[in-house]
C-alpha cells in the first residue's frame, strides 16, 4: 500500500480536499464560476434557524451577557466634549460567558453541529480566545478537542496571553500544540485534521459567524428594553470580520440596521506579523492591524474556501486606537466602573474614548464586548513582557506611538484619538483584489453587483474602480 504524502508540500497538495472532509461543505456549490458566489445561501447551509441557534447557546449557557451602562466613563467623557456633545455609553459584558469571551457564541454552534454531523472531535488554530471557548464547548458536547497555537518566536518567548490561554484549554481537557511563528502552523493544523477526521473548528464558517448574531441582536432588544430605542452606533473589536459580521447582522435582524457599524483594530502598522523577529513586540494578539487590515480588504485569505465573515459588507467606518490608548481604557474601566476586563477586549472602548466625544447626549453608543482577566491577560504581565522585548513604554502623547519601539500610554483621556481610515480605499483594495487575473470584459455583470454587496456600495463605483484598474 502506497504511503501518503505527509511532507510539507504534500499535505498543502491536499488543503481543498483535507477542509472540505473536515467542515462537510462543498464550496463549489456556491460558485458562479467567476468572481461572485451565493453568500446567503453559504450562510443557510446547516438549515440553523435564528431560533435554533438562540436555543443551542441557551443550552450551553453561551450569550445573554449584560448591557452595563457605563455611568461614570459617560459622565467624564461629557466633561472633556463640546456643549451637548458625549454620548451614553454602554458596554456588553462578553466576559461572562463561560470561557470568557465573546468566541463562546460562534464555538456553541461549531462544536453543536460537529457532533450532529458525527464528528469525534474539534480542531482550532487559534490558541487564545476562540482556543479556550472551543475547548470549554468541545467538553460540553463530550468531544475530543485539539487547539493549534503560534505562540513562540526562535528564542522560544512566549506572549503570556498565549500562556495564559494554552493552560485554560487544557484545563477544559484540549490537548494543545504550541508552535513557532511561520507556515508550519497551517500544515500541521492541515495534517492533524487529516490525520484524526476531526471538524475544523474555523472562525470563518458559517456557524462560527451565525454565532455572533446573537450578540448584534441582543444589543438592539436590550437597548430598546432600557432606554425605548435603537442604539446610533456598535463598536466592534475587528481582526477576521467575524465579530463585525456577526453583530451587523444580529442588528439588521433585530431592526436596528441603521445603527452605524464601526470597526476598532490596534494599530500595528509597520510591523511585519510574520516575521519571527516581530512577533513579539507587540502586546496584542488578536485585534490589531496585522488582521483586521488585510482581512478587510479580502476576507478569503481564511482557513476556508469562501469566508462567511465578509466585514466590508457591513461596515460602516474603521477606526484604529494605539496599544497606549486600549491599556489606559483598559485601567480607567476598573478605576470608574469596577470592572477588571482583559486589555485585548477592550480595543472598542478605548475607540469610545474618542468616538463619544464627537456624538450627541441624546446618542447610544454600544461596545460590543469586553473578554476576562486572567494572569496573562492582564496589562501588567502584558506591559512587563513588553518592556522584556525592548519596549519603551512612558507616558504622554499616543499620537507618537511607534509600534514595535514603544508604549505610549495617554497621561490624560482627551489625548485619545481614533484615527480614521480610508474606507474608500478598502474597497477599492477589495474590488482589485476580487478581479485580480480576470481580463475586464470577463467580468461579469453578476460579478460587478456582487461586489457591490461586498463593498457596501453600488454598481457604479465598482465599475470606476474597474474602469480606473
Amino acid at each position: 500500500m502506497r504511503k501518503k504524502d505527509i511532507s510539507y508540500a504534500g499535505v498543502m497538495a491536499r488543503r481543498s480536499k483535507i477542509l472540505k472532509s473536515s467542515l462537510g461543505i462543498d464550496y463549489g456549490v456556491y460558485e458562479s464560476g467567476s468572481i461572485a458566489f451565493d453568500y446567503g445561501a453559504l450562510m443557510a447551509f446547516g438549515g440553523y434557524g435564528f431560533d435554533d441557534i438562540r436555543g443551542i447557546q441557551k443550552a450551553v449557557s453561551a450569550g445573554n451577557t449584560p448591557l452595563i451602562e457605563l455611568r461614570n466613563i459617560t459622565r467624564l467623557l461629557r466633561q472633556l466634549s463640546p456643549p451637548g456633545k458625549g454620548a451614553r455609553v454602554l458596554l456588553k459584558d462578553e466576559a461572562c460567558n463561560p470561557s470568557g469571551s465573546s468566541k463562546e457564541r460562534r464555538a456553541a454552534i461549531t462544536c453543536h453541529h460537529a457532533k450532529r454531523a458525527g464528528y469525534k472531535g474539534v480542531v482550532a488554530a487559534a490558541g487564545n480566545s476562540y482556543g479556550m471557548a472551543v475547548a470549554a464547548q468541545a467538553a460540553r458536547q463530550g468531544l475530543r478537542c485539539v487547539v493549534v497555537q503560534e505562540c513562540y518566536d526562535s528564542r522560544m518567548r512566549c506572549q503570556p496571553e498565549a500562556v495564559e490561554a494554552a493552560r485554560k484549554c487544557e484545563a477544559l481537557g484540549a490537548e494543545v500544540l504550541q508552535l513557532s511563528v511561520g507556515p508550519e502552523m497551517f500544515y500541521v493544523f492541515l495534517s492533524i485534521l487529516e490525520e484524526t477526521g476531526f471538524m475544523n473548528a474555523s472562525l470563518y464558517s458559517p456557524f462560527g459567524v451565525l454565532g455572533v448574531e446573537t450578540l448584534g441582536y441582543e444589543i438592539a432588544r436590550e437597548t430598546n428594553e432600557k432606554y425605548g430605542r435603537n442604539p446610533d452606533a456598535v463598536i466592534c473589536a475587528h481582526a477576521g470580520g467575524g465579530n463585525v459580521t456577526g453583530t451587523a447582522r444580529g442588528l439588521i435582524r433585530a431592526g436596528a440596521g441603521s445603527a452605524s457599524v464601526i470597526a476598532a483594530s490596534v494599530d500595528l502598522r509597520g510591523l511585519d506579523l510574520t516575521s519571527d523577529e516581530s512577533y513579539n513586540l507587540k502586546s496584542f494578539t488578536t485585534g490589531h492591524t496585522g488582521s483586521g487590515m488585510p482581512f478587510a480588504a479580502d476576507p478569503d485569505r481564511s482557513d476556508t474556501r469562501r469566508s462567511a465573515a465578509r466585514p466590508l459588507r457591513y461596515m460602516d467606518r474603521y477606526v484604529l486606537v494605539s496599544q497606549g490608548e486600549v491599556f489606559y481604557a483598559t485601567e480607567v474601566l476598573v478605576a470608574l466602573e469596577g470592572l477588571e476586563r482583559g486589555p485585548a477586549g477592550n480595543t472598542g472602548l478605548a475607540a469610545a474614548f474618542s468616538l463619544a466625544r464627537e456624538m450627541g447626549q441624546d446618542e447610544i453608543l454600544v461596545v460590543q464586548g469586553t473578554e476576562y482577566a486572567g494572569a496573562g491577560r492582564h496589562s501588567q504581565a502584558q506591559l512587563s513582557f513588553a518592556r522584556e522585548n525592548g519596549i519603551v513604554i512612558k507616558f504622554g502623547d499616543p499620537g507618537k506611538n511607534i509600534p514595535g519601539k514603544n508604549i505610549i500610554i495617554p497621561d490624560t483621556p482627551e489625548r485619545i484619538s481614533a484615527v480614521e481610515q480610508d474606507m474608500g480605499t478598502l474597497r477599492k483594495s477589495l474590488i482589485t483584489n476580487k478581479t485580480k487575473g480576470y481580463p475586464r470584459d470577463s467580468i461579469t455583470a453578476g460579478d460587478i453587483a456582487f461586489l457591490a454587496e461586498e463593498t457596501k456600495t453600488d454598481e457604479g463605483f465598482v465599475e470606476a474602480v474597474l474602469n480606473c484598474g
